[in-house]
């Protein structure tokens, strides 16, 4: 798993050059649809990673009155929300040539 925390993408949205997406498909279309399979399964990595030290804070109480506001727990969400979007993270990799991908062989008819 790549280390997202120091990913270098774009924290905000930017004109991309639709000529370069193609460039490692031949096929813009079939680029995005690897770029977007990308951004599925970093996203859910950092989903996952977020939720698993979030979990360390949980506190098991059924009441719902007592709710407390961890300093610590704060920060680790504005953390992640200042993290760039899975999507710039996986445009930036495709670009960089770090995703790997294979076209199923089509049969012969």
């Amino acid at each position: 798993m790549a280390n997202y925390k120091t990913s270098t993408a774009e924290k905000t949205t930017i004109t991309r050059d639709v000529d370069k997406l193609q460039d490692q498909t031949g096929n813009v279309y079939k680029s995005i649809a690897v770029i977007s399979k990308r951004a599925n399964q970093v996203s859910t990595a950092i989903k996952e990673e977020l939720y698993n030290k979030l979990q360390e804070f949980a506190t098991h109480n059924d009441n719902l009155e007592e709710i407390f506001e961890n300093r610590e727990q704060i920060e680790i969400s504005k953390f992640y929300e200042k993290l760039p979007k899975p999507s710039a993270i996986a445009i930036q990799e495709f670009e960089e040539r770090k995703v790997f991908f294979n076209e199923p062989v089509q049969p012969e008819k």
